[in-house]
C-alpha cells in the first residue's frame, strides 16, 4: 500500500471511529447492563400496589423476583405481582436468580436482596419468583443459593414460584424446577411449579406480554390463596 493509500485509509477510520465516538456520546446518557438493572429494579421498588390507606385492611405481600417481577418490555404497572390480593412490595432485579452468580452484577441474587425486601414488613407473606436464569447454572449453586434465602427470610411465611417453560428456556427449567422443588421440600418452604403454566410471550420468547402477566400473576393468586388467610 503506497503512503497515500495508507494516509486516505487512515483518514477514513479516524473519520469512522469520531462519527462513532459522537453516536456514543449522544446516547451516553442510556445506561446499560447492570445500571439499567439497577434503575429499573429502584423505579418497581417504588411502586407499592393494592389497598393503602385507614381502615383498608389488606395482607402485606413482599414479592422477589426477576425481569417478570419488574415488568421487562410492559411496564412496572402492569407486572404480574399487581394481580396479588394484598399490599404488595417488590424487590425484583432483571437477570437475577438463586444462585450468587446467575447475574453479572454485583449483590443481585435473591439472597443478597432478602434483607432489603422485607425490611418494614415483618408480618409479610413472602413469594419468591425465578429460576429462569438459573438454568446455566449448576445444582450445588442453585441450592446453596436457595438454602441462603430461606435463611434471610427465617421468621416469614415463604411461597417459592418457579420458572415458567418460556420457550427459549423451556428444555432447561425441569433441572432447576426439580432443584427447587426438592430443596424447598427438605427446608419445609413451600414450592409451586409453574412448569404447566400456559403463559402468552413477547416476541423474545422470554418475557411475558401484558396478557402473559395478567395469566401468571392469577395463577400466583390462586396459588398463595391459602398462605393469607
Amino acid at each position: 500500500m503506497t503512503g497515500r493509500r495508507r494516509a486516505g485509509v487512515l483518514a477514513v477510520v479516524a473519520a469512522v471511529a469520531l462519527t462513532s465516538l459522537g453516536v456514543a456520546r449522544a446516547t451516553g446518557d442510556a445506561p446499560q447492563g447492570c445500571e439499567r438493572s439497577r434503575i429499573d429494579a429502584a423505579e418497581r421498588r417504588a411502586l407499592d400496589t393494592g389497598p393503602t390507606g385507614p381502615g383498608r385492611s389488606a395482607p402485606d405481600i413482599v414479592v422477589i423476583g426477576d425481569s417478570w417481577s419488574v415488568g421487562t418490555g410492559v411496564g412496572p404497572g402492569e407486572s404480574w405481582p399487581v394481580r396479588l390480593p394484598g399490599r404488595v412490595h417488590v424487590d425484583g432485579f432483571g437477570g437475577s436468580g438463586f444462585s450468587e452468580t446467575a447475574s453479572d452484577c454485583h449483590g443481585a441474587s435473591y439472597a443478597d436482596r432478602a434483607a432489603r425486601a422485607i425490611a418494614g414488613h415483618p408480618d409479610a407473606l413472602v413469594v419468591v419468583e425465578g429460576g429462569l436464569n438459573d438454568v446455566d447454572q449448576g445444582d450445588r449453586a442453585i441450592e446453596h443459593g436457595f438454602v441462603r434465602l430461606l435463611g434471610a427470610l427465617a421468621g416469614h411465611r415463604v411461597v417459592v414460584v418457579g420458572p415458567a417453560p418460556a420457550p427459549v428456556r423451556a428444555t432447561r427449567v425441569g433441572r432447576v424446577d426439580a432443584v427447587l422443588a426438592r430443596t424447598a421440600t427438605g427446608f419445609g418452604a413451600t414450592y409451586v411449579s409453574m412448569l404447566g403454566a400456559d403463559v402468552d410471550y413477547q416476541d423474545d420468547d422470554l418475557h411475558p406480554s401484558v396478557r402473559g402477566h395478567r395469566q401468571f400473576g392469577d395463577l400466583v393468586a390462586a396459588a398463595v390463596a391459602d398462605h393469607l388467610r
